[in-house]
């Protein structure tokens, strides 16, 4: 009698086991280790994965930065150095296709600017081009400049662009004049009173003429 309870209770004991293992399987990997639930947050930056992940969490994203008391170590800098450039330029150019009139952009980001060219069959030139413009500005971080152009023409020379490396001898001069080229299309409005059309501060042409 004993024995048969003993045997009773043991398979009453696997059949709990495996009722835990299923419910566990949404909180452990195969290896055992704990998945933290907000680390599958970076599977909603990866492109075409599962759009219903994106109502799975609630939580706001909050990350705290202090400058560092050391002169010259910019920690802000090597974050800003990970950015996923065409995953950014992918944002932007899908964004400023939701503008009205807005048909076709390309975009290419580089480490300090976002260029971007779009077709439109806007009368109002410069008001497209201040959305487009404001659009990319919402994305980036803020000391990007950025410079737009209606001249479809040019999304091929952007292209041209996007396959040179930026440690490329050549690159930053032919990113310069590209940029000349656009900026013969219209460039919005200014940003504000210490920044012209392109996100351009007083600090920003010091540096330059610096160089």
């Amino acid at each position: 009698m004993k024995k048969i309870t003993m045997v009773i209770g043991l398979c009453s004991l696997l059949t709990a086991g495996c009722a835990n293992d299923t419910a566990s399987r949404d909180v452990y990997e195969e290896s055992g280790n704990t998945i933290n639930v907000n680390n599958k947050r970076t599977e909603l930056y990866k492109e075409g994965g599962n759009t219903n992940a994106r109502n799975v969490s609630n939580d706001y994203g909050f990350v705290r930065h202090q400058k560092s008391p050391i002169m010259g170590d910019n920690q802000a800098t090597e974050h800003y150095a990970a950015i996923d450039r065409e995953q950014v330029a992918n944002i932007i150019s899908g964004m400023s296709t939701d503008i009205p009139n807005v048909n076709d952009v390309a975009t290419l980001v580089t480490d300090q600017e976002v260029l971007i060219s779009y077709s439109t069959d806007s009368k109002d030139r410069e008001l497209t081009a201040d959305q487009v413009k404001r659009t990319a500005m919402s994305v980036i971080p803020r000391f990007y400049h950025v410079y737009v152009s209606d001249n479809k023409n040019l999304m091929r020379d952007i292209e041209n662009l996007s396959y040179l490396h930026s440690t490329n001898r050549n690159a930053r001069n032919s990113v310069n004049q590209v940029i000349e080229m656009m900026k013969k299309s219209p460039q919005g409005y200014r940003m504000n009173s210490s920044e012209d059309e392109n996100g351009i501060t007083p600090d920003d042409n010091m540096g330059n003429n610096n160089q």
